[in-house]
């Protein structure tokens, strides 16, 4: 079995060098520690010090020398699209501010199927149907590309201090599984 330790971001080696390819699902490529066996039989322990997001196209640096690359895998999602630009935009400000993770193109928006997001979504004026397609969402403001420490819902970064707000832009309920941490801010529901 052979050990990756860290992740080189696409566009930081060269693919060709890849020796094998792992295609991940979303989920999947959430990961700090897991076994995976690549399409062609290479047996890799992906061993990382903090979870992190992988994205299509980055490689897992192997021990000793090579590559796998990290493929997305093609999932059901929605496709959103709108008349506008500007509903576009307002569309994805209303995603943003429920903190989903969505992929964004320059005339449409996927994200993962989720009914009542869909029915708000078509409330808006949206127009949505259903694709299978890879998914490599938006990582945050608060994520750079080379060092990401993500939420699974893609959410917020965990870095403990203060936003200088009460998080009144929120409009949804938070439960224990909402899927961002609440150390260092409150939130005033």
């Amino acid at each position: 079995m052979r050990r990756a330790t860290k992740i080189a971001r696409k566009g930081t080696f060269e693919a060709s060098f890849a020796i094998d390819r792992l295609t991940l699902d979303y989920e999947d490529r959430f990961r700090r520690r897991k076994r995976f066996t690549a399409e062609g039989g290479t047996d890799v322990l992906l061993d990382l010090p903090d979870t992190t997001m992988l994205h299509d196209g980055d490689g897992l640096v192997l021990e000793g020398g090579g590559y796998v690359e990290v493929a997305a895998a093609a999932e059901k999602l929605i496709e959103v699209k709108a008349a506008t630009p500007g509903l576009l935009a307002r569309l994805a400000w209303h995603l943003g501010n429920r903190h989903l993770p969505i992929h964004i193109g320059e005339d449409r928006i996927l994200l993962r199927d989720d009914h009542v997001i869909l029915d708000m979504l078509k409330g808006l004026g949206a127009e949505t149907r259903a694709v299978e397609e890879a998914f490599d969402p938006e990582g945050g403001a608060y994520n750079q590309r080379n060092h990401e420490s993500y939420s699974l819902a893609g959410a917020h970064h965990h870095h403990g201090h203060d936003h200088g707000h009460g998080h009144d832009h929120h409009d949804h309920e938070h439960g224990p599984d909402c899927g961002h941490d609440h150390r260092g801010h409150d939130h005033k529901h």
